[in-house]
């Protein structure tokens, strides 16, 4: 999967994924490669990016929103600080 995190000023985080979890409005949950398309609301919380290596970085968002489509996910956080 494809991801791009971004705020308002930048670029956050860009790459290829194994999965990724982030804390929606409703409940934290983690999209998977071939998830269904979803567009989600999200809250202050922690993200959690897991690379094709297997390696973990985590950021810390003010909420935002979320698309997932075909493999590609956007998440549009309104700030992002690396934990």
């Amino acid at each position: 999967m494809k991801i791009e995190i971004l705020t308002p000023e930048e670029s956050v985080y860009e790459g290829d994924i194994k999965s990724l979890k982030v804390p929606g409005k409703k409940g934290a949950f983690q999209v998977l490669k071939d998830h269904a398309a979803i567009v989600s609301t999200l809250v202050e919380g922690k993200v959690s990016v897991t690379d094709m290596k297997g390696g973990v970085s985590d950021f810390l968002i003010e909420g935002g929103v979320m698309e997932v489509h075909q493999n590609t996910l956007v998440l549009l956080a309104e700030s992002v600080k690396s934990e």
